[in-house]
């Protein structure tokens, strides 16, 4: 996968790429991710790349002509790739839409800073806007990241095992069971019997029992969304909960 990132600040971004799994995808082919930054493309010679918003509000506004001349430097003027803007204004980001751009061959992010772009970005350039939440952050940069790790994850090979992001929080609309591992005591705190019995069915029943547990404890919102079977409810309402 191509992933192109339009940003006042890549180096930002490049440490995180430089280490763990998004290093280890990119070596591996996995995934390549190109940082361009929106000042080389300025038309002065002091490289600026934003203005005062005309009415007189408040607050910076990036420019119209860097960004489009970095864009169609960089992705051509088809528009074939898609470009993704990280606003506060954009669609909630979440696990599904990770999933269905995990599915795309290439795509670009356009970091957005200040009070956001010139409209004119979104008018004609941009395909579709992400948010990764409903807060306000300095810059996309961030989020570009964000949404760079979690689509990763999705693609085979970058975990190393196939099914690793299959059981993630999320994937299948719940909260993911607890994790134990070594020792199996500390501070006199067990790990659960269950886990050490070596009997993967009664494991898998725990876990999944844990993880609806978990979910309707936490977040009892994406209880209503998920698909549950009949075990799934009889178990929620032993626990008290009834939907």
């Amino acid at each position: 996968m191509q992933i192109e990132v339009f940003s006042l600040f890549p180096e930002f971004l490049q440490s995180y790429l430089d280490i763990s799994i998004l290093k280890r995808a990119h070596e591996a082919g996995h995934i390549q991710v190109g940082l361009h930054n929106i000042r080389d493309y300025a038309l002065d010679k002091h490289q600026v790349t934003d203005d005062e918003a005309f009415g007189g509000e408040g607050g910076m506004v990036l420019k119209p002509e860097p960004i489009f001349g970095a864009i169609e430097a960089i992705l051509g003027m088809d528009g074939k790739m898609p470009l993704f803007l990280l606003s506060p204004q954009g669609e909630v980001f979440d696990q599904n839409m990770a999933v269905e751009m995990s599915q795309l061959q290439s795509f670009a992010l356009l970091c957005g800073r200040y009070e956001g772009v010139d409209e004119r970005v979104r008018e004609h350039l941009i395909t579709r806007e992400i948010s990764v939440g409903d807060y306000v952050l300095t810059g996309g940069e961030l989020p570009a990241l964000i949404l760079i790790d979690a689509v990763a994850r999705q693609i085979p090979g970058v975990l190393g095992a196939d099914n690793a992001a299959a059981n993630d929080s999320h994937s299948e609309g719940l909260l993911e069971h607890p994790h134990y591992t070594r020792p199996a005591e500390f501070r006199g705190w067990e790990v659960p019997e269950i886990l050490r019995s070596g009997n993967h069915a009664a494991i898998q029943k725990w876990r999944r029992e844990q993880s609806l547990l978990r979910t309707a404890q936490r977040r009892p919102d994406l209880l209503q969304k998920a698909e549950l079977n009949k075990d799934d409810l009889d178990f929620l309402k032993s626990q008290g909960y009834q939907l």
